[in-house]
């Protein structure tokens, strides 16, 4: 009864602890896009080092484009 009780446990909460991982990534994913990447940008900017952010924003954008295609 104890072996059947660990493996059910193991498979409920093994997909638990991937469904945490995959929400994590999901959300990770969001914050670069959202906050970090334009606060790179940004200071990119700011710091004199247009010549690197457009190039940056122009494949970022090219990017988004084909993949909402």
């Amino acid at each position: 009864m104890f072996i059947l009780f660990s493996i059910l446990f193991f498979m409920i909460f093994g997909e638990l602890i991937g469904l945490a991982f995959r929400a994590t990534w999901g959300i990770f994913k969001i914050m670069t896009y959202i906050v970090f990447l334009p606060i790179i940008l940004v200071l990119l900017v700011f710091g004199g080092f247009i010549y690197i952010a457009f190039p940056i924003l122009l494949i970022v954008g090219l990017i988004s484009l084909i993949a909402k295609a």
